[in-house]
């Protein structure tokens, strides 16, 4: 095992805050982390502190430096608006160790999505190259030149005017999910980037990170993790005609 110096309060490269997480999973190599809505991952332009990142400094102990010394211990991201699982590492080996099982997709990710109309096929794949926007960089979009993506979706359940999905990710672009189901026509309800809000619709994304399947980076142990997804997201469905 590789050790990496701890990240001490005051670090020039982030501060360490002490933000309460909510852990699904802990050992010497890596965490299950179930984020809440609302949290950025890592420090950035506008978001230098309050992520993911501060709150992980915070725990104290070390994080893997593989994927760059501004971003200890992530292995993958979620939106700022999406909840649910994410993995973190603790050290270099197993950070290497997660990030090919995300190549080769035997790290699975589920993810729940509230959506508007009514989904008419039980299930489906989607597929269309991801990229940035032609005319807005912050945005992204099926475009030509874009990186190949696909998404798999399944029917949970339909309301009136809504549909819950349960999908499945065979690539991880950035706002993959989002990106799919707009242009499938049913983009996510409360997602102003990629489908504007309407009134009534929550402030964020309906998009949950369920479930999350990997095999352990130092044994090898299958594991399989869960979280139901927040209050928000239950509460909105529950209350569609």
């Amino acid at each position: 095992m590789i050790e990496l110096e701890p990240y001490e309060p005051g670090d020039r490269r982030h501060i360490a805050e002490g933000i309460p997480l909510s852990v699904v999973f802990e050992d010497d190599d890596f965490l299950v982390i179930d984020k809440p809505a609302g949290m950025v991952v890592h420090p950035a332009a506008g978001h230098s502190s309050g992520t993911l990142v501060n709150a992980l400094l915070g725990r104290g102990g070390t994080w893997s430096a593989a994927g760059g010394e501004e971003r200890p211990g992530i292995v993958h991201r979620l939106d700022k608006g999406t909840s649910g699982l994410m993995v973190v590492a603790r050290n270099d080996v197993s950070h290497r160790a997660l990030a090919a099982q995300l190549s080769d997709r035997t790290l699975s990710r589920t993810y729940q999505a509230i959506v508007r109309g009514v989904v008419k096929a039980q299930a489906g794949e989607l597929e269309g190259p991801i990229g940035r926007h032609p005319r807005d960089r912050k945005r992204m979009a099926v475009v030509r030149a874009g990186r190949f993506a696909r998404t798999r979706y399944a029917v949970l359940e339909r309301r009136r005017a809504h549909t819950l999905l349960r999908c499945d990710l065979d690539t991880g672009r950035t706002h993959q999910i989002r990106v799919h189901l707009a242009a499938l026509g049913h983009p996510l309800a409360g997602d102003v980037e990629y489908g504007g809000r309407k009134p009534g619709e929550p402030p964020r994304p309906m998009l949950h990170a369920w479930r999350l399947r990997l095999r352990h980076p130092r044994t090898g142990e299958e594991m399989s993790f869960e979280a139901a997804p927040p209050e928000d997201f239950n509460t909105y469905w529950s209350s569609l005609p």
